[in-house]
Parts: structure tokens; sequence; C-alpha cells
């Protein structure tokens, strides 16, 4: 029912939205979230720092691929652009598999709210699309900022890059179309928790989160969504990757639950000309 309360396809109850982080540095640097505690002196080539992340293309992306294919739940892979030139038989990999590629800024350390001018913002954006879809042959249909950084800019010109959605929104439960000058897009909603939040914890509060959130939107809010996110240099280590596995085997035994890639979801709120559906407006009718 068009511009109105709308249901998952098939009446499903609840979606689940797998976003894995495919992420990198440029060389020489690596990510702040490190697993050490102990930190070298400044002014130190931190060589552990450096080389961490590197996980990510050699190893993690592989047993995230394996893991969801063998659970036969299909996911999005955020990804930085020169993870595509570095590891691309682990690109090509996602593809056969049948998963969906989003772009995910070129590096990790260029944010888009560190630009110095809308110029160069769009140039960046422009820049990563491009180098994806050169090196997977298809032209990314989402956009998930390095750290959220958007700006108040970054809608519009990824609708002018055609792109379809935008997994930054941190201010809704459920993806919503929104109007640009240049034509919709839809906001989806990202994770509040993800796997690198237990860098220092046991990965099983990871579990015990999702978990829980799962069995509470199961049974008290029909049509709900959950987006869980998992990075390949962290949560495709064993350690992390087992409780993931377990996850998805828990999720699958319920009936009623849509796996779905971001692009699915996109096009479900376009489709029913969605704005946005409230929470007040799904449990407190008028």
């Amino acid at each position: 029912m068009k511009g109105a309360f709308a249901s998952w396809p098939n009446g499903k109850k609840i979606a689940v939205a797998i976003s894995v982080m495919f992420e990198t540095w440029p060389e020489g640097k690596g990510p702040p979230n490190l697993v050490q505690r102990t930190q070298v002196r400044h002014g130190t080539v931190d060589h552990q720092a450096i080389t961490w992340p590197l996980y990510g293309g050699t190893a993690g992306v592989w047993r995230i691929i394996r893991i969801l294919d063998q659970c036969g739940v299909p996911a999005t892979f955020c990804t930085n652009a020169r993870c595509a030139e570095v590891y691309p038989e682990a690109v090509a990999q996602i593809v056969r598999s049948g998963h969906d590629i989003a772009a995910h800024g070129y590096t990790q350390d260029l944010l888009l709210a560190h630009m110095a001018t809308p110029e160069e913002e769009h140039e960046l954006i422009r820049r990563s699309l491009d180098v994806l879809e050169a090196r997977t042959g298809k032209r990314p249909e989402g956009w998930l900022s390095p750290v959220l950084a958007w700006t108040e800019h970054t809608t519009e010109f990824l609708v002018q890059e055609k792109v379809l959605w935008q997994g930054d929104a941190n201010y809704i439960d459920l993806p919503r179309r929104v109007m640009t000058r240049h034509g919709p897009l839809v906001h989806i909603p990202h994770s509040d928790y993800t796997d690198n939040r237990v860098v220092w914890l046991s990965p099983r509060q990871y579990y015990d989160v999702y978990r829980d959130a799962f069995d509470y939107l199961y049974a008290h809010e029909p049509m709900a969504l959950l987006v869980l996110t998992v990075h390949c240099h962290f949560g495709g280590r064993p350690l992390m990757a087992a409780v993931f596995n377990k996850l998805l085997r828990y999720f699958a035994q319920f009936p009623d639950v849509w796996f779905a890639r971001h692009g699915e979801l996109a096009r479900w709120a376009i489709d029913n000309e969605l704005d946005e559906i409230t929470y007040a407006r799904r449990f407190f009718p008028a």
C-alpha cells in the first residue's frame, strides 16, 4: 500500500541486514582502535598497528564470505575502494557469492567531513565509486561513509552519482525515502553496536547484545529491522567469527525472517513511497 503503513515482503516479521565492513588504510597507517593496551612511544614505528588491519584482506574477508555462504545468508559488503585495488580476488569472490558491494570511501583515513571544500567531497565520492565500478563491473548502488562522517552535502552528491541508498542514518529505525533536488535516495539505519566495540572485552558480549535485541524485536515489534555489522579485520578473526556464525544460525531458526541486502531495503522503501514510518505511527495509531 503505497505511502501508507507497509509490510516486509511476503509478510516477514523481521528483517536482518548484515553489513560487512571491508576496510583498509594507506601504506604505513592503521586504525586507532587496536587490541594492544600498551602503545609504543610517540614517534616510534608501530608495526603491529600497521600490519594488524591487513588481516581483513588476507584472511578475515574470506572467512566471513565462507560463513555467510554456509549459512545461506546474503550480505552487503561496505568496501573501501582501495580494497578492490589491493585485494581484487576477495572482491571478485564477494560478487561470485551473490553479495552486494557498497562504497565505503577510498580509505578509512579520508573522511568526507574532513574535506576542505564540497567539491573535494564530491570528487572523493566519485573516485570511490569509479574504482569499485571498474574493478567489479557494476557501479555500487549504496554508500556508507567511513566512521559515518558525512556532511550536509553528502546525500545530494550521492544522488547525483546515481546512488540508491546511504547507510549513515542514526535517527531512524526503518529505511526511509529522502527527496533531494536531483531525485530520491533512501536512508538506511546503521548498527548501534558493532564488533569492534568488544576489542578489549569478550566476543560473547557481541552475541548477547544481538541475540537479545533480535528476541525482543521478534516478539514485540512486528516489521522490525536489525542491522548487524562485522569488520573483516576484526570480526573475521576466529574469536569473533565464531559468535558471528552462531548468531546467523540462531536467527535462521526462526520463521518469518527476511535476510535483506541493503539494496533490497532501499527498493522496498522506494516502491512503497515511504518517506518515514515512525514508531508512533506503527504502535500508537490515531
